[in-house]
């Protein structure tokens, strides 16, 4: 039996502060006013000074209001049954379906013990080039996608949850807009990927306190799929909004800023989060990837400025695509060289050709002469541009590479991509190829040069 204490010693916003003994950092506990019964979290401990989180606000919590302890932290329902369901940061139905209250577990537990994980060796393909020829996602990799204001990240993630090759999605979802929020459930439901998601999601309507808790919600659910033996693909959206929430309680009580208004263990917070990544010894994986949106398009912000140190790479968004010179997957190396045995090549070809195209942009712009290969150069990136940078494109890695083929051998001679002739001689369009030998036979052929036969007398 808890003990049920009657008095609050002070209500700061939805933070209320009671005298209690025994009590654990981030216990829930009942208060019961006279407007209900509402939870509320721990989330400070100063003595006997216990400060609580009330999840649906303070507002009309009076001072003599009971407040009971739970005994324990916040619990999350695990079962199969999750799959299709939609439910807010606090894991309650959002989608007028049946409460879940089966197999109970405790969300933000300690990451798992290195020596039962394993490298990271396969790839997750997702159907969209520049991911998946350029910057390949690795099952248990924790990457971002850092995104200034305005820009398609929530249709990306959308897009990502519909086609990459997992058995579960876990989206969790901080600060939505109710528009956002329906264009995942409705896009999820029409494509027929909800039997495999289960969606926590967080509006800007909700209390402050659920936003902090959903990634801790959506990452317990994750990696009890993970030890049931499946690949569990976690996709957040925002990551800033979870650090914002953070801020406001922390300004709420009174404690010391860091920079720009963040509290002090903003690190910490994320890296508890992130570290949930994990491909076990034994079973599933847990692979994080996670929308932060950069104030001002500042990247030294401090949301992505730590977010930079925790990762392993980033996804950067730049007009409405994925920026090919700024993204980068740190562990893709573990995987493309598995893939087909011209995947690196093509994809460090590809990449300093764009470059050249970009070079040859600005020249343009500038009014410069320009040269045939500038030539060359701008009618690669266009074709590049529409056909493998554009995020609308959906293909299998293997045909994003035969594509890869088909743009340089419509712009360039073998001889000028740079690739080795073995890979050359065996990857070439063989229309291409066809010509190309066509050519040389022409070219060496001595009767093109030789004078008519004389008659014979």
């Amino acid at each position: 039996m808890h003990k049920v204490y009657h008095r609050i010693e002070d209500i700061a916003g939805n933070v209320i502060i009671v005298r209690a003994a025994g009590v654990k950092y981030r216990e829930l506990a009942e208060v019961a006013s006279r407007r209900g019964v509402s939870l509320a979290q721990v989330i400070r401990l100063e003595g006997d000074h216990v400060s609580l989180q009330v999840f649906a606000g303070a507002r009309g919590v009076a001072t003599d209001a009971r407040v009971r302890f739970l005994g324990h932290t916040m619990r999350v329902p695990f079962s199969d049954a999750l799959l299709g369901r939609v439910f807010t940061g606090s894991a309650q139905p959002r989608d007028r379906g049946p409460a879940l209250s089966e197999n109970m577990i405790e969300i933000g537990g300690p990451p798992v013990n290195p020596s039962k994980r394993i490298i990271p060796r396969n790839m997750i393909r997702t159907g969209i080039p520049m991911i998946d020829v350029f910057n390949t996602l690795v099952e248990s990799q924790k990457l971002p996608i850092f995104a200034p204001a305005g820009q398609p990240y929530n249709q990306l993630l959308a897009r990502i949850a519909l086609q990459a090759e997992v058995d579960v999605i876990v989206l969790g979802g901080m600060g939505l807009k109710h528009d956002d929020y329906l264009f995942f459930r409705d896009t999820l439901e029409e494509q027929g990927a909800m039997i495999r998601s289960v969606l926590f999601v967080h509006t800007a309507a909700d209390p402050v306190v659920e936003c902090l808790l959903v990634p801790d919600v959506s990452l317990a659910v994750a990696e009890q799929f993970a030890l049931a033996g499946k690949r569990v693909l976690v996709l957040l959206s925002d990551m800033t909004n979870f650090a914002d929430a953070m801020k406001e309680i922390a300004i709420t009580m009174e404690q010391i800023p860091s920079n720009r208004g963040y509290p002090g263990d903003l690190y910490s917070q994320l890296a508890a989060r992130y570290e949930k990544a994990v491909d076990f010894d034994t079973a599933g994986s847990i692979t994080v990837l996670a929308v932060t949106t950069m104030p001002g398009d500042d990247d030294t912000h401090p949301v992505p400025d730590n977010t930079g140190y925790i990762t392993e790479g980033q996804f950067y968004l730049r007009d409405g695509v994925i920026d090919p010179f700024r993204s980068l997957s740190r562990l893709k190396q573990q995987v493309n060289g598995d893939t087909r045995a011209d995947h690196r090549t093509i994809m460090n070809t590809l990449i300093q050709l764009y470059a050249g195209y970009r070079e040859s942009l600005e020249k343009q712009a500038m009014g410069f002469r320009m040269s045939e290969w500038d030539a060359k150069l701008l009618k690669y990136g266009r074709r590049f541009d529409r056909e493998l940078m554009d995020l609308s494109v959906n293909i299998p890695l293997e045909k994003a590479l035969d594509l890869g083929w088909e743009i340089l051998a419509d712009c360039f001679e073998p001889m000028e991509t740079g690739v080795h002739t073995r890979l050359i001689e065996r990857f070439w369009p063989n229309s291409a190829k066809r010509s190309m030998e066509s050519d040389k036979s022409d070219a060496s052929d001595p009767s093109d040069n030789a004078s008519p036969p004389t008659p014979e007398t």
